[in-house]
């Protein structure tokens, strides 16, 4: 099955191409420009690299959030658009959900995917890897880092990841002492919002344009001020 996956919850956006599991091309850019002005550039030049066009591809995956608002309603929006177009289904995936499956292979058992919430909140979650699988510990939701860090094990080793575990690294590391470690890789998750969102494809768990809807943990700003 050929997939599209797109994630534009934060700065490091990416799109990625998948055949099945395996990677086929992706493009992955950090910036602080807005999504809306490279994000159709991204998907037109991985399609046309490998002479497809969007009816070649068989499924969608998107991270619907959590992360910008404005970066979450540029991505669905798009994507929403080729699934109506195509008929073909499309699979929302967690950033969350997304960047610890990154992690899967590591020899961490706890892992913390963290994102910068602004107005000093995170995104957050706690997984526990066991035999290959992925158990939410502590579930996904927007949390004061405060809050957040004592509901943490203090007696397990914990691995995160992310740009809200970077930003509230010194708190993290004041809390949690020599049991905070901090992965190194890339905030990039086009290519396991594909994997994740392959396999409920593959299971025909996908979704229409009309079910596709944005993962928000709090109002944005602009729902408040209304």
């Amino acid at each position: 099955m050929l997939i599209l996956a797109v994630d534009t919850t934060t700065p490091s956006g990416s799109v990625a191409i998948l055949d099945g599991t395996r990677l086929v091309a992706e493009i992955a850019v950090e910036s602080a420009s807005t999504h809306s002005s490279r994000l159709l550039a991204s998907i037109n030049l991985l399609l046309g690299a490998l002479h497809l066009g969007i009816m070649d591809i068989e499924g969608f995956a998107v991270a619907p959030g959590p992360g910008s608002f404005t970066g979450i309603r540029i991505g669905l929006s798009t994507v929403k658009s080729f699934v109506f177009a195509s008929g073909k289904p499309v699979a929302p995936i967690s950033s969350l959900q997304a960047l610890a499956w990154k992690l899967r292979d590591s020899q961490a058992r706890l892992v913390c995917p963290m994102l910068d919430a602004k107005k000093g909140e995170i995104y957050a979650a706690l997984y526990e890897i066991e035999g290959g699988r992925m158990n939410e510990r502590i579930a996904q939701g927007a949390y004061s880092p405060g809050d957040f860090l004592t509901m943490l094990p203090a007696h397990r080793n914990i691995l995160f990841i992310g740009n809200g575990a970077e930003l509230y690294r010194a708190k993290i590391q004041h809390h949690l002492k020599d049991k905070a470690r901090f992965s190194t890789r890339s905030c990039f998750i086009a290519y396991e919002v594909g994997r994740l969102g392959g396999e409920l494809l593959t299971a025909k768990k996908g979704v229409s344009s009309a079910q596709l809807e944005p993962l928000y943990f709090r109002i944005s700003q602009a729902e408040e001020k209304h």
